[in-house]
């Protein structure tokens, strides 16, 4: 029953839940379990690189408990967020315990919405999909659908990637790159899938447009339910989820970068062009996302299948702590800049 080892993910709504219902100091609990908690115990308990043998992968790769562990993200995350507007609209909280709710929220969203989003969005099912687009919504992110399938995993680790961080770019110079970069690659990206399906711009596969659509709503009904106070919190809620993700995105793959060949093409996408982290509570609580050379690799395989590779360039540090970091750019270009290829520096 090793596979279990993956409800570890449902820690976060754990602690978002715990968040709401004590409310007072445990307002920030949804905060300081990702970022205090796991790093110390990251620290503890290390990495583990060992891979499964290719016959325990094929196993894994039709076991449908990995599958329904990842659907039981939506329950978690639009039940916590019911209870959470709820709790905000008829509670009277003190200006501090509503930023701890905020945050908490923001952060449930980016681990188990955004990310899980990320897994079903790779999947070639339309059910699976569905699911993606949904837990994107309330994250106000469904355009990253579109452009992470259609464009990140093209042009990953060269400059003409939004969501690949520059060498010694500061990831607030990136967030800017990243957010709006992404939302206009995404819209000239379901233009020309529209175009290559022979669909009009109201067509159901314009997914841009209909996911922005559906933001509106989203935003509009929470407006109508719970006052226009919570309204504008689920706004911010989603902003806080995708700058949590923008995070990730930035220490996934700063300072990396494809090489041109003689034809004026950059080489294929290669595990040496994704950071890599094999600290054992990040795997399991963002489903193995932190091997993320592997899927970079080969983007068909599932989160359970994934691999480690020697040649892949390692952060000194599991998620999290990289993104605390990360907000300090200088200490983080202390310690990560050595871990940079030289040559990579030098195409800079």
């Amino acid at each position: 029953m090793k596979e279990l080892k993956y409800l570890a993910a449902y820690t976060i709504p754990v602690a978002a839940g715990i968040a709401i219902y004590f409310k007072g100091g445990w307002s920030f609990a949804g905060v300081a379990y990702p970022f205090i908690v796991i790093p110390i115990l990251e620290l503890l308990l290390g990495t583990n690189n060992d891979n499964y043998s290719e016959t325990t992968i094929e196993k894994r790769s039709v076991n449908p408990v990995f599958d329904w562990m990842l659907y039981g993200n939506i329950l978690w995350v639009f039940g916590l967020l019911f209870y959470g507007f709820r709790e905000l609209a008829s509670s009277q909280l003190y200006v501090f315990e509503t930023i701890g709710l905020v945050l908490s929220l923001g952060i449930l969203l980016a681990t188990n919405a955004i990310n899980v989003a990320h897994e079903l969005g790779h999947r070639n099912n339309k059910k699976d999909q569905f699911l993606s687009k949904l837990l994107l919504l309330p994250c106000l992110y469904v355009h990253f659908f579109v452009e992470h399938n259609y464009g990140h995993h093209q042009k990953v680790a060269t400059p003409e990637d939004p969501a690949s961080a520059r060498f010694n770019q500061s990831v607030y110079a990136f967030y800017w790159q990243s957010v709006f970069g992404q939302y206009q690659s995404a819209w000239k990206l379901q233009k020309k899938l529209l175009q290559n399906s022979g669909s009009p711009f109201l067509s159901i596969k314009n997914i841009v447009f209909w996911g922005a659509i559906a933001q509106i709503v989203y935003i509009l009904v929470v407006f109508y339910v719970f006052g226009t106070f919570v309204g504008i919190l689920a706004a911010v809620i989603g902003v806080v989820s995708f700058l949590m993700l923008e995070s990730i995105n930035y220490i996934e793959h700063y300072g990396l970068l494809r090489e041109k060949t003689a034809s004026g093409r950059y080489e294929k996408t290669q595990d040496k062009h994704s950071w890599n982290s094999d600290h054992v509570i990040g795997r399991v609580v963002l489903y193995e996302l932190t091997r993320h050379s592997d899927h970079h690799f080969k983007t068909s395989k599932k989160y359970q299948e994934l691999n480690y590779y020697d040649t892949s360039p390692q952060l000194p540090y599991g998620y999290p702590t990289s993104i605390l970091l990360a907000l300090i750019p200088p200490l983080w270009f202390r310690i990560v800049n050595p871990h940079v290829p030289e040559s990579m520096k030098n195409n800079f």
